[in-house]
């Protein structure tokens, strides 16, 4: 059933991202000129704008099948992709088998496979899908990684596959560094958490377990780096947030001018993806945009001077930086603490409208009811999605809560401080959703595996002596 899921959303045609073709360009370059970069000809320069993983993916799916006719080669790219978000299932599916119950990991397997927002991803050409993959292994890795050093053991093996997890969550993406640290956090907090005697032998243990991790999951980024410094003599081992390349000018004024006003979705698509591209619209900024009459027409008389030339200069920056000092100044508290939970919860409950390429507008009901209704049947599911999984963690149902809550929190701070907000951004948490939601459904005391002491917290539990023999 996952997999007819994930064939018919492969299917049904949706929008390519212009990020794809990015990716595919660098991609390109890289294996037929040698340089990772954008352009052509004379034009082709070194560029750090992307991370590497995917436009290397992107081109050799490209060189092998792009003979294909009407984009094959993207057809088998989805099709590689949906292999990839299966075998994600599987892997978190086995996680609730080991550290839960046999009924928890069935109840895993139906959620992940069935999840219509992670199976939309293998039919996307972006990062997502194996981000998704990338926190699965990690998951599963570290979890019998930890259990064998709690019953003294170390599973080299699960700790490669932890690390090299966490390399291609790196080298995919910039925000993948939260899966190594959360992981190195569950390894050191779990090992040291090994009921024995002698407290020193189990801090010397956990301080060496992460460092094998952390050693073994930074050596491929090592390699992104020197070639950083090699063509930039800048060191930047993922890649920037705002600018393409060293030398750049960031538009930091107007980054935090939106800050000061942008929380949702609706606001990047009309405002964001316009600055120094198209003209924006001043009805598209919402009432939250203006302090004052004053303040609104300073803000009006700005974007007509920028709608005139369409480019971000540095005086223009300056402009946008001034008004958002002032807006700052004015209301610290809601730029420091209101708007970034509104950014979070946007990002978290907004109806995933994009995979499905549906509008952002997604309530005009009068003018798109089809729209509209699937929009919040979407948003009513991942609700349950993640209503279930918050039961689960508040239930302390949840194994390993503390690694896996740390990649929440660390994934949610990041969210609170885009000023361009996206639902994508949040559905590398799914993985880890799926899990709590299962370990919130199932019934913990329907077999005899559930009844044991979680291997988290005993070092003499049955499923750690399993783990360490395996």
């Amino acid at each position: 059933m996952g997999l007819v899921l994930r064939l018919v959303l492969i299917y049904i045609p949706r929008t390519v991202d212009w990020d794809t073709w990015d990716y595919l360009e660098l991609g390109r370059n890289l294996l037929h000129h040698g340089t990772y970069g954008m352009g052509s000809g004379a034009n082709l320069h070194p560029s750090l704008f992307r991370l590497p993983a995917y436009p290397i993916l992107l081109a050799l799916f490209d060189s092998i099948f792009g003979s294909l006719a009407n984009s094959g080669w993207m057809v088998a790219l989805y099709l590689f992709q949906a292999v990839a978000d299966i075998a994600a299932g599987l892997l978190i599916a086995a996680f609730a088998r080991r550290f839960l119950s046999e009924r928890a990991g069935e109840i895993t397997l139906a959620l992940a496979m069935l999840c219509p927002f992670t199976a939309a991803e293998a039919g996307t050409a972006m990062t997502e899908c194996l981000s998704i993959f990338a926190v699965s292994l990690g998951i599963y890795a570290a979890g019998r990684a930890i259990a064998a050093e709690q019953s003294g053991a170390r599973d080299i093996r699960a700790m490669l596959l932890a690390a090299s997890a966490s390399a291609l969550a790196m080298l995919l993406r910039p925000d993948g560094a939260i899966l190594p640290a959360a992981l190195a956090i569950g390894i050191f907090c779990y090992t040291l958490r090994t009921r024995s005697q002698n407290h020193g032998r189990n801090l010397r243990r956990a301080l060496a377990a992460t460092a094998v991790f952390s050693l073994l999951a930074l050596l491929p980024t090592a390699v992104w780096a020197a070639r950083n410094w090699i063509d930039f003599r800048v060191f930047q081992p993922l890649a920037p947030r705002y600018i393409a390349d060293p030398g750049e000018r960031d538009n930091a004024g107007i980054h935090r001018w939106l800050r000061t006003w942008s929380i949702e979705y609706v606001s990047t698509a009309n405002v964001w993806w316009h600055v120094g591209e198209a003209t924006i619209d001043p009805a598209n900024l919402p009432t939250r945009a203006f302090d004052s009459p004053a303040q609104r027409e300073q803000t009006l008389a700005l974007i007509a001077d920028y709608n005139r030339v369409l480019s971000t200069s540095a005086a223009f920056d300056a402009r946008f930086a001034a008004l958002a000092a002032e807006r700052v100044q004015a209301h610290p508290i809601r730029y420091y603490v209101w708007l970034p939970i509104l950014r979070i919860g946007d990002q978290v409950f907004r109806p995933r409208t994009d995979e499905f390429s549906l509008e952002p507008n997604w309530w005009a009901w009068s003018t798109r009811p089809g729209q509209t209704t699937a929009a919040i049947l979407l948003g009513l599911l991942n609700l349950a999605f993640v209503a279930a999984a918050a039961w689960g963690f508040l239930c302390r149902r949840v194994p390993f809560a503390w690694m896996l809550g740390a990649y929440l929190l660390f994934r949610f701070a990041l969210l609170a401080t885009l000023e361009a907000p996206e639902p994508r951004y949040s559905i590398q948490c799914f993985p880890i959703f799926i899990l709590a939601a299962a370990a919130a459904l199932s019934v913990r005391f329907s077999d005899t595996a559930a009844n044991v002491t979680p291997p988290w917290d005993d070092q003499n539990s049955p499923a750690v002596r399993k783990s360490s023999s395996d």
